[in-house]
């Protein structure tokens, strides 16, 4: 049976769809932007900063669904500007040090609220 997570100290969803879905043992988190959850704001115009908050912004979703970073198998990663790749990575880096997922990363067009990126992630329930 399908179960929504909610997590406390992500941002509000923008739209109608919930932070993630938890079914059986799989977490599927929708994408997380760099948006503060007080403020509801993007976090700054660097994208380190966006970087940092995006996955900040999915380990919460992760944990809310009963997991953690090391149970992510894969993420897809979205950025509004592929010369961002370098500094992107050496943020991910630090989320996944030793035990990195799958993972698909390119360019888009455009982003809500004009982020220059955002992460989904499916993870395995402890």
């Amino acid at each position: 049976m399908k179960k929504i997570i909610t997590a406390d100290t992500a941002p509000a969803a923008i739209g109608p769809y919930s932070h993630g879905n938890a079914f059986g043992d799989l977490i599927f988190t929708s994408g997380q932007l760099p948006v503060c959850h007080n403020s509801g704001k993007i976090v700054s115009d660097d994208i380190t900063e966006q970087s940092k908050k995006s996955l900040e912004n999915l380990k919460a979703v992760v944990e809310a669904g009963g997991g953690d970073m090391n149970s992510v198998l894969k993420t897809t990663c979205y950025l509004a500007n592929i010369t961002d790749f370098q500094a992107f990575n050496a943020v991910y880096s630090d989320f996944f040090q030793d035990n990195c997922p799958a993972r698909s990363c390119f360019a888009v067009k455009d982003l809500p609220l004009g982020a220059l990126v955002e992460i989904e992630a499916i993870a395995s329930c402890k």
